[in-house]
């Protein structure tokens, strides 16, 4: 299956407008992904419109956020139960720095349904600032509710593990996000996955990946990464 575990939204202020949960969704089709991921900074709002989306097109869904935490390195953190990954995005939003959103300055942070009808938007900056939880607090949380915990792109010069310490430590990642294979920044023994990172509709299905998964789901994609180890 090809599969694709980092995509934003435009409720990502570093994202396009044009970047709806639609958008994406019709593009990743339109590519041949299977599997697909949702993950904007620090909050989760335009998740129940993606699953929408997602489900007309037969696309398995990926219910994510793309965390900044206390070390201020971006993590993935993802979820197949849409409550579950609504819920753990009010707890970040709600623990993340407080800097209010200049939309002209810093862009905007959109909420649309799944016909990019505009619900609202979020006042706090999503991609300024951190959560004040710890890399391994953040680990714990998301097993807890049976999610995976991906490092993003831990070997870009910026806002990854290998910027923000100079080393991967050992953890308990599920697998770890590299923008280059083979990877410049030694991952031991971790899986690595490719996301695409894609804030603009070009950018869709540019680095997927693909995994061969006994059961088509997000149970089937945690089994298949576990196997990796």
């Amino acid at each position: 299956m090809l599969i694709d575990l980092h995509n934003h939204s435009c409720l990502s202020p570093c994202g396009s407008l044009e970047m709806s949960p639609s958008r994406l969704v019709n593009e990743a089709s339109a590519k041949g992904i299977g599997m697909l991921a949702l993950t904007d900074h620090n909050a989760g709002d335009n998740l129940p419109a993606f699953d929408v989306c997602c489900r007309r097109k037969g696309i398995i869904p990926v219910y994510g956020l793309e965390v900044t935490g206390r070390e201020e390195a971006h993590l993935l953190c993802l979820f197949g139960d849409l409550k579950t990954a609504v819920r753990f995005g009010y707890i970040i939003y709600e623990n993340l720095m407080t800097i209010p959103n200049n939309p002209d300055r810093m862009g905007d942070q959109v909420i649309v349904d799944e016909d990019e009808n505009i619900l609202g938007e979020l006042e706090k900056h999503l991609a300024g600032g951190a959560v004040d939880f710890s890399m391994e607090e953040l680990i714990e949380m998301v097993h807890q509710r049976e999610g995976l915990f991906i490092p993003a792109h831990i070997d870009r010069a910026a806002f990854s593990i290998k910027s923000q310490l100079g080393f991967l430590p050992e953890n308990d990642y599920d697998a770890v996000e590299v923008m280059h294979k083979p990877c410049s920044f030694n991952a031991g023994r971790y899986f690595e996955t490719t996301g695409s990172d894609a804030h603009y509709p070009a950018n869709v299905g540019q680095r997927s990946f693909e995994l061969d998964l006994k059961t088509p789901s997000f149970s089937g994609l945690v089994r298949a990464l576990h196997s990796q180890k």
